[in-house]
């Protein structure tokens, strides 16, 4: 079907309007890097000292959530938006934020901005996550159990390690080579946090809460956060406005599923030159200038996922 229609900003806002919620800031993509990142410490450092299951549970989802943000993050560098100095834009996005989850920032680069210029199209990279949807309750339960038991963890990383191995070749494509540069990073990544665990003096646990909450409730967020972009959506209308999907998300919802304003989707694909921080900004001036009608908007999480789990029977 080819490229999606673009909106132009121009017909929407006014120049000033643009202009604040398209500038850029040296501070504010580094702060909420830093954020995350303090976050997880704080978060590891909690249940250490409670040392309690309990605390260690609660803490493995919440770090979920966090290195949710971390690839959110990655995905802002992904456009540029981490930072205007394009070198420590890339190298923020890369090391601190895609190497932690197992991603290569130039690799994804090429991919997403793909998504978005056949977003929901049959060229949409991307659209196998959508298109199962709607599917059955049990097989959606199904695919959140394999999640948080780390049955997907475990898949992933071993066709990743597996697309590395054939990376190493002579004749290896581009992509494969991208692969298996991620894949050396992640795993260098883990053994420093591994190395940084048993200097704290508290042995493996430290560690072990943050790979768990990787290969659990990481992977559990993850899905929820990439059904509620697109599952359910128009694929065949020519409307940029009904391509995506933004959901209205509580404070538990930002802290787990929708960190760093990447549940206002809708407003990113409209304008990918808003960075994450101004999403919310543009949310209330299209809603304000009377764009809801048009949008599709959904009341937090709870009810996409009652969306795109219809009782019907599903393959999985």
């Amino acid at each position: 079907m080819g490229q999606v229609k673009a909106v132009k900003p121009t017909d929407i806002f006014s120049a000033d309007e643009w202009r604040i919620l398209t500038q850029g800031s040296r501070w504010r993509g580094l702060w909420l890097v830093a954020h995350a990142w303090g976050v997880i410490v704080l978060l590891i450092a909690g249940a250490v000292w409670l040392d309690h299951p309990v605390a260690w549970i609660i803490a493995a989802f919440l770090i979920g959530g966090r290195q949710l943000g971390l690839a959110i993050l990655m995905h802002d560098a992904a456009h540029g938006h981490l930072h205007p100095d394009r070198k420590l834009n890339n190298f923020i996005g890369d090391w601190l934020c895609a190497a932690p989850v197992g991603t290569d920032l130039q690799a994804y680069r090429a991919y997403h901005l793909k998504h978005h210029a056949f977003t929901q199209q049959p060229e949409d990279p991307d659209l196998p996550l959508s298109a199962p949807f709607p599917t059955s309750q049990s097989s959606m339960l199904r695919k959140m159990g394999r999640d948080l038991t780390g049955i997907t963890f475990l898949k992933q990383r071993g066709a990743q390690i597996k697309m590395a191995l054939e990376g190493m070749k002579p004749d290896a494509k581009e992509q494969q080579v991208f692969i298996g540069r991620a894949t050396l990073r992640f795993i260098g990544f883990q053994i420093m946090l591994l190395a940084l665990s048993f200097a704290s003096g508290y042995g493996i646990l430290p560690f072990a809460l943050w790979f768990v909450a990787l290969a659990t409730s990481f992977q559990l967020f993850l899905r929820i956060r990439n059904i509620a972009e697109h599952a359910c959506t128009t694929t065949a209308s020519d409307d940029p406005f009904s391509h995506a999907r933004t959901t209205l998300a509580s404070v538990t919802e930002r802290a787990l599923v929708a960190p760093y304003w990447v549940n206002y989707h809708l407003e990113h694909h409209l304008f990918m030159g808003v960075p994450c921080w101004n999403l919310p900004r543009a949310h209330r001036a299209l809603m304000s200038k009377g764009y809801g009608p048009r949008m599709t908007v959904a009341e937090g999480y709870g009810e996409v996922l009652a969306e795109v789990t219809q009782p019907q029977p599903a393959t999985v």
